[in-house]
């Protein structure tokens, strides 16, 4: 156990000097003077928060998409027909039927491309011409009174620097006339009325986001019967264009993982005995808006303190964070924060107590020991099933070093011993959305039917781009554990008097953030890992 702990440490270290000298390349931020001369279309939150130029980062995205979307239509053979690419963006959030509204966020296709903030907006690209259009509600003087001056589509055209920006209204005509200038020739008569032409092709999204199983959001629009719609390639093109993030997209997932990271430190520093979960969601989300400006968690906190951290998804609405502490209790905290619709999905697991027990160790160091190989081990060219199956046998070789599983790690993986301890995947895409799109397109490799590997939501070899998370766990779940010990297939691998011991226990997660670069990867993450780290931080220390 020494030597392990020895050799985790050393890998620690250096992912650590990795990521200060990644995230210290972030540019001094500018004084009061020079924010007001900035250029209209630059992001930000103030003072210390992280600059992004709209055109850099969508103008660059639109480029990539634009020259992915036509090679797609030269290999399908309808390079002379471009046409026009419609998307919808998001409306508002009602509370049920009432008139109270949640935070507005745009929807993740319509931000990717175009980086617009408010409601019932639209987004087109000529991809003939590659020029870029939005479309803005004409709203009434009313608006002004409750919401705040009106803005004129001038304002807006350098906000998200495009190329013009008209008000909804005109969405159809504007269309045709895009439509027409490309020579689009369509059906007499058909849809838009007697003698109207049905101009196309216009291509909108269709097609099945695989981890919610939902479709994305096909672009519905008054007039659109007169047009020739198709949702046959713009999905597969762009939903692949999220997959490998650009510099700019990286350089945000790493500012709200620097952000997150001093949410998940504040957390440590605060826990002890006695205190609510909610208490450290409460410390979290403080810190994360008050210093670098995310105002929203990407996904619900979770807070899981003993029992509670054998529930994978714990801190819902029927189970809302509501645990005291106890000195005893392993603590697993889950949560990331959210800069520019960009997040970060970030796991500490951490003693109450601010000491590990050597049974608290076993259980964290070998997570942290499939943790560590899995990053490691990632470049271009790794299929991921493989960095599952990594974790999984090198955290069932520690829990066997620590007498809590009995036999060969090949015996156990064949048994799928495996999956009673972490039955969910490895890890996920992460960027706009925390669970990121693209895991299984057509043409990826298809999903495991097998125990824990079914839950991974890729499949894929790993690219340089690819933004994913390594979590591995270890839980001791009863709904797991039982009916695996009255299963002579089973239990066979289990010491029992160990896993009972361990009922009770929760669970241990670690999550990093980790990009693929061009020869490996490496983690955004930045919190502590190593149990003296830990121990060394919830006694007072500083952590940089």
């Amino acid at each position: 156990a020494g030597n392990m702990l020895l050799r985790l440490g050393r890998q620690l270290q250096h992912n650590r000097q990795i990521t200060r000298a990644r995230v210290g390349h972030l540019r001094v931020q500018p004084t009061m003077a020079t924010v007001a001369a900035e250029a209209a279309d630059v992001y930000h939150m103030g003072q210390n928060t992280l600059r992004i130029s709209r055109s850099a980062l969508h103008g660059g995205i639109r480029s990539r998409f634009l020259a992915a979307f036509r090679e797609r239509m030269q290999q399908h053979g309808v390079a002379a027909q471009p046409g026009v690419v419609l998307l919808q963006g998001g409306g508002p959030f009602h509370v049920y039927s009432t008139d109270g509204e949640l935070v507005f966020k745009q929807e993740a296709y319509m931000h990717y491309l175009f980086g617009v903030g408010e409601e019932d907006w639209y987004g087109a690209i000529d991809v003939a011409t590659g020029r870029s259009h939005l479309f803005m509600p004409r709203l009434p003087d009313a608006y002004a009174v409750w919401m705040g001056p009106l803005k004129t589509p001038t304002d807006y055209r350098a906000k998200y620097a495009v190329d013009e920006v008209h008000f909804v209204e005109d969405l159809a005509p504007v269309l045709r006339q895009l439509l027409a200038a490309q020579g689009a020739k369509g059906e007499e008569g058909a849809g838009g009325g007697a003698g109207a032409a049905r101009l196309g092709p216009l291509h909108v999204l269709q097609g099945t986001n695989s981890d919610s199983g939902r479709e994305a959001p096909r672009a519905r629009f008054e007039g659109e019967a007169g047009f020739d719609v198709q949702g046959e390639h713009l999905f597969p093109v762009l939903t692949e264009c999220r997959v490998r993030k650009t510099p700019e997209e990286v350089a945000i997932l790493k500012y709200a993982n620097e952000v997150g990271a001093r949410g998940h430190v504040a957390m440590m520093q605060k826990a002890k005995p006695g205190l609510m979960e909610y208490q450290l969601e409460s410390e979290y989300l403080h810190t994360v808006y008050s210093t670098g400006g995310c105002r929203l968690p990407n996904y619900t906190p979770i807070a899981a303190s003993g029992p509670n951290g054998a529930v994978l998804h714990y801190g819902h609405a029927g189970a809302p964070n509501d645990r005291q502490l106890h000195e005893s209790d392993m603590v697993l905290v889950d949560m990331g924060c959210e800069y520019y619709r960009y997040g970060s999905d970030i796991t500490c697991t951490w003693p109450a107590s601010g000491k590990f027990t050597p049974a608290q160790r076993v259980v964290y160091c070998a997570v942290l020991a499939a943790h560590t190989a899995v990053i490691k081990a990632m470049k271009p060219g790794v299929a991921w099933p493989d960095m599952h199956d990594l974790a999984n046998r090198t955290m069932l070789g520690e829990l066997k070093a620590g007498c809590v599983v009995v036999g060969e790690v090949d015996d156990m993986m064949a048994a799928d011993i495996a999956a009673l301890f972490m039955p969910h995947g490895l890890g996920h895409f992460l960027g706009i959305d925390t669970h990121d799109v693209g895991g299984y397109l057509p043409g990826c490799p298809p999903r495991s039917a097998r125990p824990g590997f079914k839950s991974l939501r890729t499949a894929r070899l790993l690219e340089p781009g690819m933004v994913i998370t390594v979590e591995p766990g270890c839980y001791f779940s009863a709904a797991l554990m039982e009916p695996a010990l009255k299963d002579p297939a089973k239990s066979k691998f289990l010491n029992a008097d160990a896993i009972r011991s361990y009922m009770g226990f929760g669970g241990v997660r670690i999550e990093d953030n980790v990009v693929v670069t061009d020869t490996g990867a490496q983690s955004l993450t930045h919190v502590p890992r190593a149990p003296q780290d830990i121990e060394a931080v919830m006694a007072g220390g500083k952590w940089l």
